[in-house]
């Protein structure tokens, strides 16, 4: 066997082996979609050039003729070798690989990478295709119902759409749903954006719930909107004319598959249509409705272009900026606030504005006069403001489902005029945070409905976290946001902070509206950390006032001001003085009492004697206050000495009481002048009494 025939057979053994690990990595199940062209490409291009290098070494060999040759120039695809001579090496001038050989290899490459490139999805076909077009507001939207079928032998889990080239920077939203009776297959796909071609447009990957395999069909709805999309046409208009905008798309639908059947229903505002393309044939207008097709067996990537030339009055607003605060608060209540700043996007204001002409005519087309926001059901303190200060124009309505409120800007807006205003309200957070324990998920709208088609170019939304909250986690609603770095915000009572979560997202539209989730830790301790705050402060306030309220701060001696404290201070033993001295009265009487039922003397002269003892120890304290007092005050001194007489005339009526209640247990009184006397006495009590607590109440 020559060199020659081996390198064929050993170049035709390597492409074998390269045609084997192609096939492994195309039949992998686990993530076929991870495997790209370029894992494919670096196996065969090992292959080939060692399969090349075993050519070049054996030729080398097998032409050893020459000993004089100083070099070997070697030509090969994509490849320019200068080999060296030996001085006793001897190679054939003439050497050259066989071009067969080397345009077998290409040609088999090529093939294996075209193959392996386009074997899954390439063999999916669009069946059918219904594309609606809605170009009533100023977002473009597309509802396009695709049937697909898989033609292939292999299970297919994942579908391409392809945005148009002229449309690639417009596209705002991509969903997509499989249409079917039950609400599970409502739910939307999973869609993942994986490139943007300058000539075929942005690829939007599919999802499918399931593999499609071989000979099965599925239909997809897939809806697309498109922002800041149309041309105003013309681009200034006066206070009075109508607004006219132009589109442009494609009469098919563009996609990397072939369609059998397909039609376009494009959906106009009203009835005028300033022009339209009236190809590719067939095309009906009906009132505000232009149908492009039934076409058949349309190729992959058919494009051709169309142009709608419309009426639009409706309106082009466009919030450039918002920013949305939700302060959440564990006591009970979350605080939103958006600051909005919100423009005309439609045609612009050609000359100066009427306002005469706006009242009187009424026709200003394109003016936009009041647009409405729905806000969630529960919404309450609502308010609406802007620079100058409450917008009193503003109506609120409380419906069923949504508080709308009828936002009126102070002017008209027409085409390039903007405004700016602030709305806020409160919502309970019983509805939206939810616990186990210390750990607290937030389950709340990203943004709220500004106004119906809504556009908002950017959005910041900032979350405020109760201070002291930690292990924050945020998790995103099902499309891609922009997660900025944590900040910190500072408020009443704040000590290191609230952690602010940011989120940024541009071109908002109304399928955007879904919930995000914040999960964190939060110590319930913590709720009383700005309580605490207050009540500490307060009290040690209220400790110092009283200190310092008995604290004397004068420098001279004051002899009259400690003379008034020295009296009051004594007047105070004097008071708690005459509440004993009353009760020892009280006990005397209570032993009277039941020396009359029990008629035991014995008894009753003891109770009698201890408490005259206690009474004496009463009036001699009496008397130590007299001394103590008399050199501040005379009078009160002589007040005291009218206590003392007071309280010894109480105690000869005491005495004299006890002597008839003697004589009645004895028999030797009678029952009724008893009561006579007792009563008697009694009074002279009271009167006793009555004197004494005058005295005493006048200091």
């Amino acid at each position: 066997m020559c060199a020659q025939q081996f390198v064929y057979i050993l170049g035709s053994f390597n492409l074998f082996l390269a045609g084997i690990a192609v096939i492994c990595v195309t039949h992998a199940e686990n993530h076929p979609e991870h495997y790209s062209l370029v894992y494919i490409a670096i196996s065969i291009f090992i292959f080939y050039m060692g399969t090349i290098l075993v050519i070049i070494m054996l030729q080398i060999i097998e032409t050893y003729q020459e000993q004089n040759q100083l070099a070997l120039e070697i030509q090969i695809p994509v490849l320019k070798i200068l080999v060296p001579s030996q001085s006793n090496a001897i190679i054939d001038e003439n050497l050259t690989i066989p071009k067969e050989m080397i345009r077998f290899s290409v040609l088999c490459i090529f093939l294996a990478i075209v193959f392996v490139a386009g074997q899954e999805q390439d063999n999916l076909i669009n069946t059918n295709v219904e594309r609606t077009l809605d170009l009533v507001s100023h977002l473009p939207k597309e509802t396009i119902s695709v049937t697909i079928e898989n033609r292939g032998t292999k299970a297919v889990r994942y579908y391409d759409y392809y945005a148009e080239p002229q449309h690639v920077n417009d596209v705002a939203f991509v969903g997509a749903v499989v249409k079917g009776k039950n609400t599970d297959d409502q739910a939307s796909l999973p869609i993942k954006q994986e490139a943007t071609d300058k000539t075929k447009g942005a690829i939007y990957r599919i999802e499918l719930p399931s593999d499609l395999r071989a000979g099965q069909t599925i239909t997809l709805e897939i809806e697309v909107v498109h922002a800041n999309a149309l041309r105003m046409y013309p681009e200034e208009i006066t206070q009075a004319e109508r607004q006219l905008v132009l589109y442009k798309t494609n009469a098919y639908y563009y996609s990397r598959y072939a369609t059998t059947t397909q039609k376009t229903i494009v959906t106009l505002p009203t009835d005028r249509a300033e022009s339209y393309t009236q190809t590719p044939k067939p095309v009906a207008k009906s009132e505000q409705t232009i149908t492009y097709g039934p076409y058949e067996n349309v190729a992959a990537l058919a494009r051709n272009e169309i142009s709608l030339h419309y009426e639009n009055n409706n309106a082009f607003l466009t919030v450039s900026n918002i920013k949305r605060w939700i302060e959440v608060s564990h006591w009970g209540n979350i605080a939103v606030e958006e600051t909005i700043d919100i423009y005309h996007s439609g045609a612009k204001l050609k000359g100066s504005f009427s306002r005469l002409d706006f009242q009187r005519k009424q026709d200003s087309y394109s003016a936009v006069k009041t647009f409405k926001t729905s806000l969630p059901a529960s919404a309450r303190d609502v308010y609406y403001r802007d620079e100058i200060g409450n917008v009193s124009t503003s109506h609120v309505r409380e419906m069923q489902d949504q508080v709308e409120v009828e936002i009126r800007p102070r002017f008209p807006l027409y085409g390039g005029w903007r405004t700016h205003y602030i709305l806020g309200y409160n919502v309970p957070s019983y509805q939206y945070l939810f616990n186990k324990g210390n750990q607290y998920v937030l389950k709340m709208r990203l943004v709220d409905h500004v106004y119906d088609d809504q556009l908002l170019e950017q959005a910041t939304i900032k979350i405020i976290l109760p201070e002291h909250a930690r292990n924050i986690e945020f998790y995103a609603p099902p499309y891609d946001v922009q997660r900025l770095p944590n900040e910190k915000h500072y408020t009443y009572l704040d000590t290191v902070g609230r952690p602010v979560v940011v989120i940024s997202k541009r071109n908002v539209l109304f399928q955007h509206i879904q919930d995000f989730e914040i999960h964190y830790t939060f110590d319930k301790i913590m709720l009383f950390n700005e309580p605490m705050l207050i009540v500490i402060p307060l009290f040690g306030l209220f400790c110092l006032v009283i200190i310092l309220a008995r604290l004397n701060f004068n420098i001279s001696h004051n002899e009259s001001s400690e003379s008034r404290m020295r009296i009051q201070a004594i007047w105070e033993q004097i008071v708690e003085n005459n509440i004993k001295r009353s009760s020892f009265y009280q006990k005397l009487d209570d032993a009277l009492n039941a020396y009359k039922t029990n008629k035991d003397l014995k008894i009753y002269n003891e109770q009698r004697k201890k408490l005259e003892n206690e009474l004496k120890n009463v009036q001699q304290d009496l008397t130590t206050l007299q001394t103590k007092i008399k050199a501040d005050s005379a009078d009160s001194s002589e007040k005291i000495a009218e206590l003392q007489r007071l309280d010894a005339q109480q105690r000869e009526i005491q005495l004299a009481l006890s002597g008839h209640t003697e004589k009645l247990v004895t028999g030797k009184m009678q029952k009724q002048p008893y009561l006579e006397q007792e009563q008697l006495l009694r009074n002279k009590v009271r009167d006793i009494n009555a004197r004494v607590t005058a005295i005493i109440n006048q200091y």
